[in-house]
């Protein structure tokens, strides 16, 4: 292990900030025989994700315990892209419209909540709203206690850094009484608890074909239909998509929800415009092109604090030519999101909030890539911002925001991904805008 390997582990974003600027626009981790090597330079994302067919993704061995060894987020193959062909749609277009108003009622619910309030802790909030919205696309059902104990499991894990030390490295083996055994059987219990609740149809029995929007079952019921190209899913595997999705649909947009109104509540300019153009406009946030300042907001806190600093550790599956020399089998390559965003002759003053730069413009995936890019995309892109604008929009609407504390900013490492700080507190006040009227 190097030390750059080390310094990444430890020390996380200030050591990508040190190599960020780095002219090659990249940093080896490991040398021969399996070098591993971050990348950043935008041609070279291009070249990468154009020839992912050569590359596996490696498991994450911090999040793999968690959503089992059959998971749609470390599937390969085809059977990664049999996973993308059921669940892209599902998540994407008239698919995903058929779930506004449940997430327009959530969203607005969880801005009722606040109003009245003197303050409220944004992640632990932001959380609990996303765990409802994924609750209902996948399960029908977004108050589901079961969505909770998915909460519990993830915050053993990325909780602190120390808790996803302790998960990685202390594994004792199962006759020893441990944490990490405790964690084994209650996942393997959620797993069941899952699983039940979601029945699958007998063999001669098929889910109907989507006819109309409203008609679309349940992304639970479409995973357990034994259609292809998936085929029936075995009880494990099963539940291994159930944990992921639910997962995957929650944590890193709960963080991207709290960290926009964060930089709102830091930002009086910003927040005063976005407060115009949602009195100027009823939209509930569904449509980006209603409220073009709100959806250039969350793309830039998407920029600045992306929940995924990494996207995926990819590996070559045959010795070839990449990125201007070759490479032998076994070599990794992760793209970095943090690195990619921060390019001063990309987006001039890195650091500076500015949801201009996303007004009138879109930005190619070799520059902008909070998603991640390439066959690796993520599946929920749409749904996520769609959420963050739906739920930002239901805040601003129904409370005025306070201005964040000196320290509230600094981000806190949850496993690989960056959360802002678990305790970050916004005040409230009443709101003092009048009411949005119709759209032009």
């Amino acid at each position: 292990m190097t030390i750059a390997k080390l310094r990444l582990g430890f020390q996380g974003l200030s050591f990508l900030d040190a190599v960020s600027a780095r002219p090659e626009r990249s940093v080896r981790l490991t040398r021969a025989p399996a070098p591993h090597l971050l990348v950043w330079a935008p041609d070279d994302l291009a070249e990468l994700f154009r020839s992912e067919r050569d590359m596996y993704l490696k498991p994450s061995d911090t999040l793999r315990p968690l959503v089992g060894p059959t998971s749609v987020l470390f599937a390969n193959g085809t059977r990664h892209d049999a996973y993308r062909q059921v669940i892209g749609p599902a998540l994407r277009g008239r698919r995903l419209a058929r779930h506004i108003p449940a997430i327009r009622t959530i969203a607005e619910q969880a801005g009722d909540e606040l109003a009245g309030r003197a303050s409220f802790v944004v992640p632990e909030w932001a959380r609990r709203v996303t765990l409802r919205v994924i609750g209902h696309i996948l399960l029908g059902d977004g108050n589901s206690a079961v969505l909770g104990r998915v909460g519990d499991l993830v915050e053993q894990i990325l909780g602190s850094p120390w808790r996803t030390v302790r998960h990685r490295y202390l594994r004792p083996p199962a006759p020893v009484p441990s944490r990490w055994g405790a964690f084994l059987r209650d996942r393997d219990a959620l797993g069941e608890e899952l699983t039940g609740l979601c029945p699958r149809p007998a063999s001669d029995a098929r889910v109907p074909a989507p006819g109309p929007v409203r008609d679309v079952p349940s992304l639970a019921a479409e995973l357990a239909s034994g259609e292809p190209p998936l085929g029936p899913l075995g009880g494990d595997e099963f539940a291994d998509q159930l944990i992921s999705l639910i997962f995957a649909g929650h944590e890193t947009t709960a963080s991207a929800i709290a960290w926009t109104l964060y930089w709102l509540a830091a930002h009086d300019g910003v927040r005063a415009n976005l407060g115009a153009e949602l009195a100027a406009c009823s939209s509930d946030g569904s449509s980006a092109a209603d409220l073009p300042l709100l959806d250039a907001v969350c793309r830039e806190s998407l920029r600045i604090t992306p929940p995924a600093v990494l996207a995926g550790n990819r590996t070559l599956t045959t010795d070839r030519e990449l990125l201007g020399r070759g490479w032998s089998r076994g070599t990794t390559l992760t793209p970095c999101v943090y690195a990619a965003h921060r390019q001063p002759d990309l987006y001039p003053g890195p650091e500076r909030f500015d949801p201009g730069r996303f007004l009138g413009r879109k930005w190619p995936g070799q520059h902008y890539l909070p998603f991640g890019g390439g066959t690796r995309r993520c599946l929920g892109a749409d749904l996520a911002l769609l959420e963050m604008r739906m739920v930002v929009a239901a805040v601003l609407r129904r409370v005025e925001l306070g201005r964040p504390g000196p320290r509230d900013g600094v981000p806190h490492r949850r496993g690989p991904a960056m959360g802002p700080p678990p305790a970050l507190t916004l005040a409230l006040g009443p709101h003092p805008r009048p009411r949005p009227r119709p759209c032009p």
